[in-house]
Order: C-alpha cells, then sequence, then structure tokens
C-alpha cells in the first residue's frame, strides 16, 4: 500500500491495518463514555441542586462535582500516557475502563454532594487511563495518511456524545432519579471492556522513559489550588486574602512545575515540545476552546431549564443541533486542511465559535428557539473545524512512539481548559448573579444562585413569588457576562492560531523521518 510505502520503518501490521475501522468503532465507544458522562451531567445539575429531588448540591458544590472529575482527570493524565507507553496502551485502556465503571454505580449511589464528589474524582482517575488510550492506540494503528481522517471521526464522536448525553439524561431524570444518569455508564463500559478484548490489539513504546511522580504531584495540587482560588473567589470575594493566597500558591506551584520539568531528564510533560508552533499553537486553542466551551455549557442548563421552563429532555433534544454541527464537519476537516491548509481553517473554527458566544449576549426570556438552535449548531461547526485539526497537528509534532504522552497533552490541556472554564465563567456567573439580585429581598445563601432563589422562593410560600422574576432577570444578565467573557476568550484562540500555526501544513519535530513528512502534508 501507499501509506505503508512512504513510511517503511514503521508500517503497521497487515492484520491490524485491515481491522483498523473496527477497532476505531471499539476505541469510540470507550471515549463516549466518558464525554457522555459530563454531557449527561450538565442536564442533571439543576435536579442535584434540587434539595428535595436531588442532594441539595450549591452552586460550589456543583462545580466541584465536574471540577472534581477534570481536575483528577488532567493532572493524572501525564502519568497515564506515560503508563500506556510503557506497560501497554490497552492494559490501561481496559484498567481505566473498569475504574471508570465501579466509579459511575458509586456516582449513582451517593448520598450527599461530598460523596457524589468523592466518586466524581474516581470517575476521573479512570478517566485518565482512557482518553489518552484512545487516541495513541488511533497514532499507533492508521497510517499516516489515513489518520487526520480517524481522528476527524474521533473528534466527532465527542458530537455524537453531546447529543446522547442530554437526551439520554433527559429521559432518565423524567423516569427515574437522578443517579440513573451515572448508572447508564455500567452497561456501556461492560460492552466496551469485552470488544476491547476481543478487537483492541496491544501497542507500547520500546524505548520508555522514567516515570515523573514529583512533576504529577507538582501539577495536581498546582490545579488544585488555583481552580479552587478561583471558585472561591467567585462565592466570597476575589479581594478576600484566603482567595488570593490560595490562587498565588497555585500560581507558584505550577511555576515550579514548569521549572522541573525543564530541568528533568524524565519529565512527565517535556515542556521543550512547546518550542514547536504546531505543538503549542494548536495545544493552545484545544485548551481556550474548552475554556469557553465549558464554561457556556454550564449557564446553559440553567437558562434552558430555571429560565425558559424546559424539562431535561427538551433541554437534551435542543442541544441536539451543537452535535449535528460537529457530526457533519469533524469527518470532513480533513480534506479542508489538505486543501486550505491547518491554519486557516482553524482560524475560521475559531472565529465561529467566538461568533456564536457574542450571539447569546442579545438572548432574553423570550428569544425564538430556533434561533438559539441555530446557534448551537453554528457552534459545532466551528469547534469540528478546530479540535480535529489542531488534535493531528499536536499528534503529528510527535514520533509514534510518544504517541501516549501526545494524545495525553491534547486531552490535558483540553480538560484544563474545561475546568477552568467552568470555574472562572462559574465564578463570574455566581458573582454577577449575586450583585443583581441583592436588594430583592431574598435571604443569604438563597442569593448564591437562581436554582438557591427559585428553591427558596417555593419553601417560602406566597411571600416568595417577588423573588422568581428578579431571579430570571439577574441570571439572564449574568449569562450574558459569562458569554462575553467566552467570546474574548475564543477570539484570543484566533489570534493565536493565526498567529503562530504554520500557513501550510503543520512541521514536525524530529522523529522517524518519513512519518513526519507524512503527517505533515494532513
Amino acid at each position: 500500500m501507499t501509506s505503508q510505502a512512504a513510511e517503511p520503518p514503521r508500517t503497521v501490521d497487515p492484520h491490524i491495518h485491515r481491522r483498523r475501522w473496527y477497532i476505531l468503532g471499539v476505541l469510540v465507544i470507550s471515549l463516549l463514555v466518558v464525554v457522555l458522562d459530563n454531557s449527561i451531567l450538565n442536564v442533571a445539575i439543576k435536579v442535584i441542586a434540587d434539595p428535595d429531588e436531588g442532594l441539595g448540591a450549591s452552586q460550589s458544590q456543583l462545580q466541584w462535582a465536574i471540577n472534581s472529575y477534570t481536575l483528577v482527570f488532567a493532572g493524572l493524565l501525564f502519568t497515564a500516557g506515560i503508563l500506556g507507553d510503557r506497560f501497554g496502551r490497552k492494559k490501561l485502556l481496559l484498567f481505566g475502563m473498569i475504574v471508570f465503571g465501579l466509579a459511575s454505580f458509586l456516582s449513582a449511589m451517593s448520598q450527599s454532594p461530598g460523596q457524589l464528589i468523592a466518586a466524581r474524582a474516581l470517575m476521573g482517575f479512570g478517566g485518565a487511563f482512557v482518553m489518552p488510550a484512545t487516541l495513541s492506540i488511533i497514532s499507533n494503528v492508521f497510517e499516516p495518511h489515513e489518520r487526520a481522517k480517524a481522528i476527524g471521526i474521533w473528534s466527532g464522536a465527542v458530537g455524537l456524545a453531546i447529543a446522547i448525553g442530554p437526551i439520554t439524561g433527559g429521559a432518565l431524570l423524567e423516569h427515574f432519579w437522578w443517579g440513573s444518569v451515572f448508572l447508564i455508564n455500567v452497561p456501556i463500559v461492560v460492552i466496551g471492556v469485552l470488544a476491547m478484548i476481543f478487537v483492541v490489539p496491544d501497542s507500547k513504546d520500546p524505548r520508555p522513559g522514567k516515570l515523573d511522580p514529583v512533576g504529577v504531584a507538582l501539577s495536581i495540587a498546582g490545579l488544585v489550588s488555583l481552580v479552587y482560588g478561583i471558585i472561591k473567589g467567585g462565592e466570597d470575594s476575589w479581594t478576600s486574602p484566603m482567595v488570593l493566597l490560595t490562587i498565588a500558591v497555585g500560581v507558584v506551584i505550577l511555576a515550579v512545575f514548569v521549572w522541573y520539568e525543564r530541568r528533568s531528564d524524565h519529565p512527565a510533560l517535556d515542556v521543550k515540545f512547546f518550542r514547536e508552533p504546531a505543538f503549542s499553537a494548536a495545544a493552545a486553542a484545544i485548551g481556550l476552546v474548552f475554556f469557553a466551551l465549558m464554561g457556556v455549557t454550564f449557564f446553559m442548563a440553567f437558562y434552558l431549564q430555571s429560565v425558559r421552563g424546559y424539562t431535561p429532555l427538551e433541554t437534551g433534544l435542543f442541544l441536539l443541533p451543537l452535535a449535528v454541527g460537529q457530526l457533519i464537519f469533524a469527518p470532513r476537516s480533513a480534506g479542508l486542511v489538505r486543501r486550505f491548509g491547518v491554519r486557516a481553517v482553524t482560524t475560521v473554527g475559531m472565529l465561529v465559535v467566538t461568533a456564536t458566544f457574542l450571539s447569546f449576549t442579545p438572548m432574553g426570556r423570550d428569544t425564538p428557539m430556533w434561533l438559539l438552535c441555530g446557534v448551537f449548531f453554528f457552534q459545532g461547526v466551528g469547534m469540528a473545524l478546530v479540535m480535529p485539526p489542531a488534535t493531528n497537528s499536536v499528534m503529528a509534532s510527535l514520533p509514534r512512539e510518544k504517541a501516549g504522552a501526545g494524545s495525553a497533552v491534547t486531552n490535558t490541556v483540553r480538560q484544563i481548559g474545561g475546568a477552568l472554564g467552568v470555574a472562572v465563567l462559574g465564578s463570574v456567573l455566581s458573582s454577577v448573579y449575586r450583585d443583581r439580585i441583592g436588594g430583592n429581598g431574598v435571604p443569604k445563601g438563597a442569593d448564591e444562585s437562581i436554582e438557591a432563589t427559585l428553591g427558596a422562593a417555593e419553601h417560602a410560600g406566597p411571600s416568595g413569588l417577588a423573588w422568581v422574576e428578579p431571579a430570571k432577570d439577574a441570571f439572564i444578565g449574568a449569562m450574558h457576562y459569562a458569554a462575553l467573557g467566552s467570546a474574548i476568550v475564543a477570539a484570543i484562540g484566533a489570534f493565536v492560531v493565526f498567529r503562530w500555526l504554520p500557513r501550510p501544513a503543520a512541521p514536525a519535530v524530529p522523529g522517524p523521518a518519513e512519518e513526519v513528512r507524512e503527517d505533515a502534508k494532513v
């Protein structure tokens, strides 16, 4: 085959090559269960916040139910990628899926917000071994000329999960208790594990590096401190000494992490890779677009349910155009990159995402839903023009033997961006809402979020009815600020990729020569 002739030192085994698309299908199942969980949770957060039907979780606890997963996930991705390269990616994938399934069951059985946060952290632990393994296996199963298309399908699976998650979650919440949105993961995990055993091949780096427990510990400590400080800043005050100290400690620890990794002979994250524009600019684009997207997704569940009055199932259906846009354009992004170049495609994608975020700023309580669906569709299109090309640019910049490390970097910046997006934009949402609802007689504690206000109004009886309309107006105003913040972040991402991504194609760092040249073409 042409692809094998172009890459003689590292051809794919013919038996594996013949079943590569079946392998991709199995990997997509494992990807779906990880992404599905987060998209389901975005629909279920309103119910989990309810003190009667859910756990009575506060705005901060809801954010930590999301961030406990993403922080553990992001912090362990470095180690998970290295362990996969060292001991075998299939072994680590199976391990991650089993842990993820067990943690999903524990999440469903949680009796308090604290238990849910802890179970979600365990889910993040399992997911950390799943996500990098799927992408690194793709890099070792597909020849370079097909890899961009495979990564496009892999990225499109995220769009499929976005569609299935809210709809499935909404349907479950209409018939079962809130824990069912986590319990649904268990049968998917069982199917995925059985399919992996018989279909997915194993692979590993023949020359693995050493482990870096110090680097992993520093990254986890720095991220937790930084994001916790940001969340507390939104809840309390950005001028609070404790908030400022927590954020400062996080920044210092992350600075020490970078310093340590630069001087280590076996770094968890080789920061030298970031000297390559194709690597660093693409990774930045992934992080920035997820920063913006996750923040918007967080407040849209409250907008559609608490303000507009739609059910969780209806909320999921309204998010369907976002997934459709991704499903249509993600597999086609490789062809657009071949024609126009990775810089042009990702820049246009970031600008489309920016425009969709700006479209949220004039929306109110009576905005036509067809207009919102249109915005969601183009948001999915923009994501599809950013994620697959940026991901392939990162993977093409590394030798195939280091696919686990490259996948870890890609997914780490995605999860860090998403976690910070929820924390920062969630803090903005909470701060602005609290300021705008003040003066309406809402008691202390009930002014933290729209769900807390509406819950207090319901329990207060007739006197609480006066809080409902101001609460909805306050939330709309806060949502506009959060959407504007998302648009600014996405615009920064557009500038980054336009300024630093190579014009014709993504160059690669030194590695197997033929693979690098072939990868650069896509």
